[in-house]
């Protein structure tokens, strides 16, 4: 595991959607041991206030669904309001879907969009009026970050899932568009694509042997990712040491995206 680095996020005031728990929670943890103030926003109530008690005084909390506008400004402004500024937003928040092309039905179809894609649109939209707003009040402000979550899925598909994918390739792009539009402000917008992890999502997946191999044996290193993997690289695009990185994906997969086949038994 990569070891924290103290004072990393010092002062910062930094939202995580969908931080309640799993790979969200992990970037939470991360980020207030290396500093940060930490404003998490996430639909399970009871699993976000058993997140902040456990993340002490740094953390706070605002029930929030992504795909709603008026409960993600709401969630921004507490940023602002706890803390007089925001500094990172990471766009975790998230829903898989196992739903092949001729059974996707509508209503699984919207589901998925709405969440993994307009949520981040939204998300994204807040964070940078409250980041152009410390800009006006900071005058020695160093800019904000915007990391998004996608997948390895946004680049390759898996037979018997349809939407998933199609929500995580949005999201690649939508990063490059973020960036873009945003640069002017002083704001970069990056995105992490995880591999297979060790999460709640992947439950089913890490109670089946014979399915977790399946996992393992398409990455090159032969494992799943353990979620504080995936934090430290979150940590490290939100930070200055990444302020010259922007617009782009790095997918953190345990090379499972250089694999054309399995790694042999």
């Amino acid at each position: 595991m990569s070891a924290f680095v103290p004072g990393r996020h010092a002062g910062k005031s930094i939202v995580v959607t969908g931080g309640a728990r799993g790979i969200g929670l992990a970037y939470a943890q991360r980020l207030v041991a290396e500093g940060a103030r930490v404003v998490l926003g996430d639909i399970r109530e009871e699993d976000g206030r058993a997140a902040v008690a456990a993340l002490g005084s740094a953390a706070r909390f605002v029930s929030c669904d992504v795909t709603k506008k008026a409960e993600v400004d709401a969630l921004m402004a507490e940023a602002m309001r706890a803390h007089g500024r925001l500094d990172v937003c990471i766009a975790n928040a998230g829903v898989v879907s196992h739903s092949p092309f001729l059974e996707t039905t509508e209503e699984e179809w919207d589901r998925v969009m709405a969440i993994n894609v307009k949520g981040v649109l939204l998300t994204g939209q807040a964070a940078a009026r409250a980041m152009i707003e410390t800009r006006k009040r900071l005058s020695d402000w160093k800019g904000g970050a915007i990391v998004n979550i996608a997948s390895v899925n946004a680049v390759v598909v898996q037979h018997g899932a349809v939407p998933y994918p199609v929500s995580k390739g949005a999201v690649h792009l939508l990063t490059r568009s973020m960036a873009i539009h945003l640069a002017d402000h002083k704001i970069r917008v990056v995105a992490i694509g995880p591999g297979p992890t060790k999460t709640a999502m992947e439950a089913a997946v890490l109670a089946d042997p014979a399915k977790r191999r399946i996992r393992e044996i398409r990455t090159a290193l032969r494992r799943m990712a353990e979620p504080e993997e995936v934090a430290a690289v979150a940590s490290f695009l939100a930070s200055e040491e990444a302020s010259y990185i922007t617009g782009q994906t790095l997918f953190v997969d345990g090379g499972r995206l250089v694999l054309n086949y399995m790694m042999p038994e």
